[in-house]
């Protein structure tokens, strides 16, 4: 083996290594969901809650800062395709405004690995107490979770990492974290769309999504494919580049 096959053998390695972690990673939140009866009662309660909020007529409300606000949006943007009430606050425009768009009925959903991110700790004396509180966190015990604190019904949810980013990838960057917090909201979206709507999730989705491909019926599909197929060609004059037709086209003008 050259040195050239050497380099890039160590560079695939290093670059699957990364898949691998990710997938460790929800191998073992996997697990923890599996086994772990806390773990379970807790995203138990935290579906009743957002199911109890929407026949309120109340919303799910996500917020975060960071990586974790990005997370936060795609939940939010599943949870309205899948028909459920929700919002995202990001944490610095909330003390800028956005906490007006928390209302009675909505149960407020952090997004944070620490438990305590600063940003979303300065928020909590400005949320009523009427407002239930939720975390996704690497936390395993609520009263270990800053965010929830004096929050006798607050909820969390765990979303622990089988070992520290820095150990894994050399970097703290938000990767097998984040990976883990996207699958956890995606668990909580779906299984919450199940309590709602039962066996019309489907049909709920596809009147939400009419757009791209997603949403065409496979009629639909197939007639486009023909469509496609049957489209002809026209060809179009080119233009001319030559010194004497665009003399000619100058004296004609």
């Amino acid at each position: 083996m050259d040195h050239c096959e050497s380099a890039s053998t160590k560079l695939l390695d290093s670059a699957t290594a990364v898949l691998g972690e990710q997938a460790a990673a929800l191998s073992h939140v996997h697990g923890l969901y599996q086994t772990d009866e806390t773990a379970r009662r807790s995203l138990a309660a935290a579906v009743d809650a957002i199911v109890q909020a929407q026949a309120r007529r109340g919303k799910l409300i996500v917020c975060g800062v960071g990586k974790s606000a990005y997370v936060g949006m795609k939940l939010v943007a599943t949870c309205k395709s899948l028909g459920i009430a929700a919002s995202f606050m990001h944490a610095c425009e909330a003390v800028h405004g956005d906490l007006g768009d928390i209302r009675e009925d909505d149960v407020l959903l952090f997004i944070s690995y620490s438990g305590k991110t600063p940003e979303l700790l300065n928020l909590r004396p400005h949320i009523p107490q009427s407002t239930r509180v939720m975390v996704v966190t690497s936390q395993s015990r609520p009263e270990d979770c800053l965010l929830l604190a004096d929050r006798e019904d607050g909820i969390l949810i765990q979303a622990s990492i089988h070992k520290s980013e820095e150990e894994s990838f050399g970097v703290s960057a938000p990767t097998t974290s984040a990976t883990v917090a996207l699958a956890i909201s995606d668990m909580l979206a779906l299984t919450v769309a199940g309590q709602i709507h039962a066996d019309k999730r489907k049909e709920v989705f596809k009147w939400n999504h009419p757009g791209g491909a997603i949403g065409m019926r496979h009629e639909e599909v197939e007639a486009l494919k023909e469509k496609c197929l049957d489209v002809s060609i026209v060809e179009l004059p080119s233009p001319s580049l030559s010194a004497q037709d665009e003399e000619n086209d100058s004296k004609a003008i």
